[in-house]
């Protein structure tokens, strides 16, 4: 994909963020109030495959963990033609940090309160994302946001084994809460990952 559609795609998704955050947006389940680029977007302008975003939602962060979906995601990511996009969505709860180990030093393109920051991507789209970024963190700060995200990520785990073993034989569809299990298991073990290497590096 060209860099020039790529940011075009972030700014059209920062757009929508902004629509739907109006009286429209009170017939979704998931309310964003952040969007932050995230990844090879933030670099140097060249063609790159996806453009991953950081997606804030107001939900306490432990309805959101690592590689979750909230309730009404999926009609959220549909009403923005962003399923439809190469878009990689990582949600993130408003209530607790957006950055970790794989959000690293993003940059917010849009909120309720200064709406799409055109600057910020105009500087996107000439290549200058990395000069907006915020620092890195330092490796304690690290490892400290690693041990708060796995508290997150075990007890999703937890919860959702308990409400798969409960739906297990029960009439109905079982794919969503496997699904949900799916993502708490790969979430929890992504986080165990990089604490392991925080620690042996």
């Amino acid at each position: 994909m060209k860099w020039t559609r790529a940011v075009r795609h972030l700014w059209d998704l920062a757009e929508k963020c902004a629509e739907l955050d109006g009286p429209a947006g009170a017939v979704y389940q998931v309310r964003v109030v952040g969007l932050w680029a995230v990844g090879d977007v933030l670099g140097e302008a060249r063609d790159v495959d996806r453009v991953t975003v950081a997606l804030a939602v107001d939900l306490p962060v432990d309805e959101v963990p690592w590689r979750s979906e909230p309730a009404g995601a999926e009609h959220w990511g549909n009403a923005t033609r962003m399923t439809r996009n190469p878009i990689t969505p990582l949600w993130r709860s408003a209530r607790g940090p957006v950055w970790n180990h794989r959000v690293e030093r993003p940059v917010l393109v849009w909120d309720p309160a200064g709406g799409v920051a055109e600057e910020t991507l105009e500087a996107l789209e000439a290549g200058r994302g990395d000069r907006l970024r915020p620092p890195a963190p330092s490796a304690g700060e690290l490892r400290e946001r690693l041990h708060d995200e796995l508290d997150v990520s075990l007890r999703a785990l937890r919860g959702r084994t308990r409400a798969y073993e409960e739906k297990r034989w029960r009439p109905g569809k079982l794919d969503p809460v496997a699904d949900d299990l799916w993502r708490a298991g790969v979430g929890y073990l992504d986080v165990l990952d990089a604490l392991e290497r925080t620690a042996s590096g």
